[in-house]
């Protein structure tokens, strides 16, 4: 049975394109209190994954060892713009752990924010792995590393001792005793598949970590903790994470994941938000999750938020055309915090 519809994009009076998903919402007892379509089949949460796998990093000590701020914790779960507040903390960063930007296992990438990459381009200055989106994560994973004391080289691979951490955690708190299925993400670091109910679950356990060990309830803080007080950092000047993150006023954090996947943190409702659009689409998946946050109240009156719900379709003259708007199944959810 296809998944419902959760995007339409008008054009005229005509619905012209339409993006099929599914939503999972959990609380942190494991009860899925809201879903669409179906939320058992395997997928990859790609960088939303990101707050997990920065849990080593705090609960190994690194984190404290080698001084780290909300900056660096909100970096190591970041899908960065490659802008300079991103790329000079990371270099910084780097430098501390006795490191360099050749370390990194993730290749060279275009700056996203266009007035530096245009910058760029005209000196003449090709981007770095220091502008790869996954730097921040990449440089996390290289503390938990030099902390623990062991190599270094081959860190990104799945059978490191810093994946191997990352993967238990995330079977822990997604309740999945059984080894995970992994395949290579594009930074080259593994990415776990897993049911979109399990992420939820697992988002819904950092969400309110009271059932955890003081260890890992603590990073679980932290971590949500850093990407909302530093939303910029965890995506960049006009990101969709850090619209909703600043939108929500410090009630939720969030993160997006290629291949049209969002995930929401919920501290005061303990709550866990996984969405998979079934196309990949981005486009489709932010307009998916800004339709959930509004249910939750979590949206706010923000105007670029706004934006993203209802999202004009223009042409080349810049006339609005038609619209990217949430679906009925999404229209009409009852849900609410």
């Amino acid at each position: 049975m296809a998944n419902p519809i959760l995007v339409e994009i008008t054009r005229g009076s005509l619905v012209e394109s339409i993006h099929r998903g599914s939503v999972a919402i959990a609380n942190a007892d494991g009860e899925i209190v809201f879903s669409l379509g179906d939320i058992e089949a395997l997928t990859y949460p790609r960088s939303s994954l990101k707050p997990i796998q920065a849990l080593p990093l705090i609960e190994s000590g690194a984190a404290e060892a080698f001084g780290l701020s909300d900056e660096e914790i909100a970096l190591a779960c970041a899908s960065h713009s490659g802008e300079p507040m991103h790329t000079t903390r990371v270099s910084t960063w780097l430098e501390r752990i006795g490191c360099a930007p050749s370390d990194l296992a993730c290749g060279p990438q275009p700056v996203r924010y266009e007035p530096v990459r245009d910058a760029m381009i005209e000196r003449g200055e090709a981007p770095t792995r220091l502008h790869n989106n996954c730097s921040g994560k990449h440089t996390g994973f290289l503390t938990v590393a030099r902390h623990w004391d062991i190599a270094t080289e081959g860190y990104e691979y799945h059978d490191h001792p810093v994946q191997r951490a990352i993967a238990v955690a995330l079977g822990e708190l997604s309740g999945i005793a059984n080894e995970l299925p992994w395949g290579v993400d594009g930074c080259a670091a593994p990415n776990f598949a897993l049911p979109l109910s399990a992420f939820a679950r697992a988002f819904a356990k950092l969400a309110a970590p009271q059932s955890l060990t003081s260890q890992r309830g603590n990073a679980a803080r932290r971590i949500v903790h850093a990407m909302i007080a530093r939303p910029e950092l965890v995506s960049g000047t006009g990101r969709a994470c850090a619209i909703f993150m600043r939108s929500a006023r410090g009630r939720a954090a969030v993160k997006t994941g290629a291949e049209g996947y969002f995930a929401g943190i919920v501290p005061e409702a303990g709550l866990g938000i996984a969405l998979k659009i079934d196309d990949g689409t981005g486009r489709a998946s932010e307009t998916a999750f800004a339709a959930v946050l509004d249910k939750l109240g979590l949206l706010g009156d923000d105007t670029a938020a706004r934006a993203i719900l209802n999202a004009p379709v223009t042409n080349s003259r810049n006339a609005v055309v038609g619209e990217r708007r949430p679906a009925a199944a999404l229209a009409e959810m009852s849900f609410r915090i």
